[in-house]
């Protein structure tokens, strides 16, 4: 005897339990992304040619970050060449108060946001976990581990919610995010809770050298909403003008107590993961030549040049702004840091702990005892002798290298 034979058992539905919570039908996306640029569409002309002139000017520093790289200036940097059009049309959909939470490609949307590009690029250079104050600028620091600042971004945005803040959360990940358990974490608390926050995935195409169709077999990462009970939007993440409406429908729903949204943003990656990838050993140059004629800048000149709002003169002042905006970010990055190593124990904790106190006064010990070595040694003639003749003796630290008598700042 079976289950369903056996006297009382169900045989025509589940319980209620098991019944879909709401319709799944309008939470799916669009079978084609969402597109602007080239439909003849109604544009508002001032934000084509503001989104313009941020993807002149991410193009640039993108050129200029990476060749920073080369010199030494910075560690290493992940570029978002081809995907500008996501990061600043995005960027640009956040009101003042609403938060930015970045992955550590995403530097043009900080950019975008208002911030410092020296500052944006103090991670990558190795200055500070964040060049910047994440409160006061409403940007997160960049999170170099994979998806981790999705939850943050929900937990930030239901905080908001329930104090009756007008803010609305950000959240950007790319493709190979989605493939960690933050992300899928992150979107069923944001679900449930109904807080007031938007991802945006940035599919690039690959995880480093992962392709997307060894990530996942859905028919695309915006169909992952559904299964936590989110819309999913589809939109072509090389159009900045068709991202900018995506995403300020989404922020404008979250913001009306609507709940959060799923953008998946179609785009690609034109240079490689960062600078350390060599791209070539897992794809195609013709698959990127073909990229390259969907590239959002001249996407957006050609829109702009054929609306009559754009020629030659002002593509020139455009390139023209960006050139300044890269030979002061080159300039300024070429300056060595000012460090200090009592910097290690700020921002770490609100209040220190017991045992920073011990560490902080150990180190501040040792800089005492290097600063009073060096004001001794002042007096030591250059054949290593004092002034009276004896010679002076030389001191190790822990690591057994002589002191230098430098302290405080670093150069």
């Amino acid at each position: 005897m079976t289950v369903l034979e056996q006297s009382g058992a169900y045989h025509l539905a589940p319980p209620p339990a098991w019944r879909p919570r709401r319709d799944p039908a309008p939470l799916l996306p669009d079978r084609e992304p969402f597109r602007l640029l080239g439909t003849g569409a109604e544009l508002d002309g001032a934000l084509l040619r503001e989104l313009y002139g941020h993807l002149v000017r991410g193009r640039r520093f993108n050129e200029q970050a990476t060749a920073l790289t080369k010199q030494g200036r910075l560690a290493v940097y992940p570029s978002s060449t081809g995907q500008e059009a996501a990061e600043v049309g995005a960027a640009l959909a956040l009101r003042e108060q609403d938060w930015l939470f970045p992955s550590y490609r995403d530097t043009l949307a900080a950019v975008a946001r208002g911030l410092d590009p020296v500052a944006v690029l103090s991670l990558l250079r190795g200055d500070w976990h964040s060049g910047y104050d994440p409160r006061a600028t409403r940007v997160a620091p960049l999170s170099t581990p994979l998806a981790t600042q999705l939850p943050h971004a929900v937990g930030l945005a239901h905080a908001a919610r329930l104090k009756g803040d007008d803010v609305v959360a950000l959240a950007m990940v790319g493709d190979g995010g989605t493939s960690e358990g933050d992300f899928h974490e992150a979107l069923n608390f944001a679900a449930v809770w109904q807080a007031p926050v938007v991802f945006l995935v940035q599919n690039n195409g690959f995880a480093i050298s992962v392709p997307l169709a060894k990530q996942t077999a859905a028919p695309s990462l915006a169909h992952k909403a559904v299964g936590y009970g989110m819309p999913g939007r589809l939109v072509d993440g090389n159009d900045a003008a068709a991202v900018h409406r995506v995403l300020s429908d989404a922020v404008e729903r979250a913001r009306g107590g609507e709940g959060p949204t799923l953008v998946e943003a179609v785009t690609y990656r034109l240079d490689a993961h960062t600078n350390a990838d060599d791209a070539t050993r897992y794809r195609e140059a013709a698959e990127v030549d073909e990229w390259r004629e969907h590239d959002p800048v001249a996407l957006t000149e050609r829109e702009l040049r054929a609306r009559g709002l754009l020629d030659d003169e002002g593509v020139r002042q455009a390139r023209e702004e960006a050139e300044r905006m890269a030979g002061d970010l080159r300039e300024r990055m070429h300056r060595e840091p000012e460090l200090h190593p009592m910097d290690l124990f700020d921002h770490v904790f609100a209040h220190r702990t017991a045992q920073l106190h011990q560490q902080a006064e150990m180190l501040r010990a040792e800089l005492d005892a290097a600063e009073a070595e060096g004001t001794a040694a002042e007096g030591t003639t250059a054949e290593g002798t004092t002034a009276e003749g004896t010679a002076a003796p030389v001191e190790r630290n822990a690591h057994g290298r002589a002191h230098s008598g430098r302290q405080g700042s670093q150069k």
